[in-house]
């Protein structure tokens, strides 16, 4: 409806930090300031930048508690160019692929277009269900997504196949946000700036010994584009650094989140920071007449909330409305089409801001429908 009275929120109410997108995120002012000092504007390839790569490394391991044999590998270009790294040197020659938004739909589409592999098999939902893999004959690759960070849908992690299989686990936007058992998957990628509070531009992963040798087997067997080659990625992941240059930035924040997170309590804490948080989006939106999650109780994500309205609310009026009190970034993933917030609660965002954000939120709807 259109909103005739004016609003006006008091500034004492409002979040003290607005950013609640699901990537780029909330960035703590400790990270900021963790760039301000050389090894920034050093060479990637001498000691103090790799250092800071050993750290991230070291520090991930401990974080995670990798299994033994385990790799921490960065690569350049993100998941978008993970996507079809993967094609080349992680699927032998059948893949299957659960899609239950736009983020694993694009890691399916990548698998599809591979000229040199056999048609995947593609489980598919409608976008707010989730649909697991299934373990088959002939299939040597499964690939889904830990959290769908267009719908705010977990799926559990969990490994599919026989022994000779490799299950392939896009963790972007949870990875650091829930405590998980990484032996569950062969390689668990994510993304540096959801959860851990660092810009984009860069993938990180953790590589099983059993994903390790078949990265370096279709690596020798299969062209593969430099900056697409995995084992190119491992090699100088081993030397504590990247195929080309990396935003060294990006390196610092990461290694300053990492020693947050862990400093902390580790994964546990963090678990209970993000539960907290969207446990409260959650409840609100459930005691709401105008309001209800869009994913059903036990795939809702911990990390990446989304909250329909009903048709007589304008949610794109409301996050608006909100833009004008430095409250940002909780319209709906683009392409979903649908009368909705989307809202992070990522590690670095404060419950206390989590409510107040609520409390805005209801001031605004009561003025639309006023």
């Amino acid at each position: 409806m259109e909103n005739n009275k004016p609003l006006t929120l008091p500034p004492d109410s409002l979040p003290r930090d607005g950013r609640f997108g699901s990537g780029p995120s909330k960035v703590r002012a400790q990270q900021l300031a963790a760039i301000q000092n050389p090894p920034m504007g050093t060479s990637h390839r001498r000691a103090g930048v790799r250092d800071v790569v050993g750290a991230i490394q070291s520090g991930l391991a401990q974080l995670f508690n990798l299994p033994d044999g385990y790799e921490v590998v960065l690569g350049n270009g993100g998941a978008s160019a993970l996507w079809d790294a993967i094609t080349f040197n992680l699927v032998d020659e059948r893949a299957q692929a659960a899609v239950v938004g736009e983020f694993s739909g694009k890691a399916a589409r990548a698998v599809e277009r591979a000229p040199w592999l056999s048609a995947p098999v593609v489980r598919r939902v409608d976008y707010g269900q989730v649909i697991e893999c299934e373990s088959a004959p002939g299939i040597d690759t499964y690939i889904y997504a830990h959290n769908e960070t267009s719908t705010g849908a977990t799926t559990p992690l969990k490994r599919f196949g026989d022994a000779d299989a490799l299950t392939v686990v896009d963790g972007t936007s949870i990875a650091g946000g829930i405590d998980s058992d990484i032996s569950a998957a062969d390689f668990y990628y994510f993304s540096p700036q959801k959860c851990f509070g660092a810009d984009g531009g860069l993938w990180l992963a953790f590589a099983s010994p059993a994903a390790l040798e078949r990265i370096e087997r279709l690596s020798s067997q299969r062209w593969t584009p430099d900056f697409l080659n995995l084992q190119l990625a491992v090699t100088n992941s081993r030397k504590a650094q990247t195929l080309n240059t990396p935003a060294v930035a990006t390196l610092l924040m990461i290694e300053n989140q990492i020693g947050w997170m862990l400093g902390e309590g580790g994964l546990p804490a963090m678990e209970t920071r993000t539960r907290a948080s969207s446990g409260a989006i959650y409840e609100w939106a459930e005691a709401r007449e105008f309001a209800s999650p869009f994913i059903a109780p036990e795939f809702r994500s911990p990390v990446v909330c989304t909250i329909d309205f009903a048709d007589d609310v304008d949610a794109a009026a409301i996050a608006q409305t909100l833009r004008e009190y430095s409250i940002v970034d909780i319209e709906p993933y683009r392409s979903l089409g649908r009368n909705q917030l989307r809202i992070s609660t990522f590690p670095a965002i404060e419950t206390d801001d989590v409510v107040r954000l609520l409390a805005a939120i209801d001031a605004v709807v009561a003025a639309q429908v006023a």
